[in-house]
This record gives C-alpha cells, structure tokens and sequence, in this order.
C-alpha cells in the first residue's frame, strides 16, 4: 500500500467536553478501500487536545466538513443571525467611512494649513467665549456661529439650562466653573433656540408626574420660566406658549448665572458679559441681547431682566 501525498484536514467540536481537535490525518490505499490513519490529535489556539480513534470514512466531498454541522440547530441559527446583521455593519461601516473622510478632509484643509495656531492650542487654550447650548442635533453652535477650535469653551445640555447655585454640582456648573475662574472667559453665551423639545416636555409636564424621569428631574430647572410664560400668554395657542417659554427660558438662565458668587463678582465689575441668543431654524434667523445688569431688578426673587445691545440677524 501506498501513502497520498494529499493530506486530508478536519476540525472535530467536542460539545462534552467544549474542546476543539484538529485531525490531520494521512490517506492510505488499501485493497479495502481508503482508510485514515489514527493519531494523535494536536494542542491548536490553546486548547487541551485529546487522544481518540477516528473511524473509517469514504474519501468524498464531505471528507472536509467538521461535526460543527452536526451541533444543534442552536449553533446554526445563532450563525445566521450573525450573516444576517451584516448588513447593518456594513452600512454602520459606510458612516465611519464618510466621517473618516471628512476628518481627513479637516486635517488636509484645516488642521494642515493652519498647523502653527494648532501647534498653539496643543500648548494651551484661550477662549474669548463660554457658550451653553442645546443638545439638539441642529443647533451646533460652531456650525451656525462659526466658531472655530480655541474660540469657545462649550456645554450642551437638553433645552440649554442653567441651574442655579444652590442646585448643587453638574456637568453645565462644572463647566462654567472652568471657563470663569479657571480660563477666565469674558462672556458667556447661552443659546435656545425653535421647536426645542426639552422646553415642550417642559411645558406639557403635570405637577405630579414620573420622579424617576432623569428629563423630568433635569427640565424641571427651567419651571419659573414656564410660569411665568403661563401667566403672561396662556391665551396662546401650545405651540405659541412653547416659543415664548423657549426665549423666557434663556432669560432665566442669565438670572440663574447671577446666582453664582464668582459670576456675580465679574459681571459687577464689569470684566464678564453674559448675553443670550435664540436660533429659530425654521428662518434661519439669529437674536443676540446682553444682560444689563445695572438695570435688572436682581433683588427680589422673580424679578425682571433688562437687556441691552439688541441684534438681529437674518
């Protein structure tokens, strides 16, 4: 008899025993038929090998097929949910593969050409401006204010609130408390803007309602500008009592941003500016105002805010 120099190669799955057998197992010619020869399986990928016999087989098309198919059908339709989400990789793919493109495109056009003043911001940062704005997806300050790397220290938060001091700790605070005593940013900008779905919760919220609500508890922050917006257009139609709300709403958050003894401070003194702006993009239009804080009445609770230098864009 005669050994083929074709070597024939299995992987055997041990379902008892969760081990994996690599089989590589000479052909012989006999005057039987073929037959494999039996040896001892190897150690592969760090699994613990075992000895078995591997019984006689005829040489056909299903000589290179594993017992992995003879698993059960568990096996099999967790394999074909995996090919079916393919799909939805690939098209995930295709989105990082736009974004990477872009950020190339960044690097070449921008980054590149600009290299010295990036060179800089490596170093340090000096922004003119703090901005707080809405989480909104539309309403990307940089891309609608043209502010480019190094300009403005920025938060986003749902429906662009300011909680005031006595709150206690978050993301928007911590921030503000970073770009005033720590950059020591010469205005600060809160952003609203149209059709903002923070200031609708807002508004539709039931005294009573979900305490578990992380919404809920957050916009909650904004609740004196919802009563003051009921008590002064609660004739207006939803939608009308929404728009005021949304520009009362950054009114109180310039008042809120007073409540903070080291805004306070600056802003007395006449070294910090807070201003408000309101991006309705159903237009495209912008409003800028600045707070005054010589004429505000920032004595009693619910007092009135003043403004000055008035702007609009469209």
């Amino acid at each position: 008899m005669a050994i083929l120099p074709s070597i024939s190669v299995s992987l055997d799955l041990d379902p008892q025993r969760h081990t994996a057998v690599l089989l590589r197992t000479p052909t012989i010619s006999t005057p039987f038929g073929l037959h494999r020869i039996s040896v001892k399986p190897q150690k592969i990928f760090g699994f613990k090998m075992d000895s078995r016999e591997i019984e006689q087989t005829r040489m056909s098309s299903s000589t290179l097929t594993t017992k992995a198919s003879r698993e059960p059908s568990g096996l099999t339709q967790e394999l074909d949910s995996k090919l079916q989400a393919v799909p939805e990789s690939e098209s995930g793919c295709d989105l990082f593969k736009d974004m990477k493109h872009r950020f190339l495109s960044f690097k070449k056009n921008k980054y590149m050409e600009h290299i010295e003043h990036y060179e800089k911001l490596a170093q340090s940062q000096a922004p003119k401006f703090m901005v707080i704005a809405c989480a909104d997806s539309r309403v990307c300050p940089s891309a609608i204010l043209g502010f480019q790397p190094g300009e403005a220290f920025t938060v986003r938060n749902v429906a662009n609130l300011v909680p005031p001091f006595e709150s206690g700790p978050s993301e928007t605070n911590a921030a503000l408390e970073f770009a005033v005593n720590s950059l020591e940013v010469e205005n600060v900008l809160v952003i609203g803007h149209s059709c903002c779905g923070g200031i609708r919760a807002l508004m539709s919220m039931e005294e009573e309602g979900d305490s578990s609500s992380f919404i809920r508890n957050w916009v909650v922050v904004g609740k004196n500008a919802k009563a003051s917006t009921k008590a002064v257009a609660s004739n207006l139609s939803f939608d009308q009592q929404c728009k005021h709300c949304e520009k009362e709403s950054i009114n109180r958050s310039l008042l809120n941003l007073l409540t903070y003894p080291w805004i306070e401070e600056r802003v007395r003194k006449g070294i910090l500016s807070i201003h408000g702006g309101y991006y309705d993009f159903v237009d495209c239009t912008f409003e800028k105002w600045t707070l005054d804080y010589e004429e505000s009445n920032l004595k009693e609770a619910n007092g009135g805010i003043s403004v000055k230098d008035q702007l609009f864009w469209c």
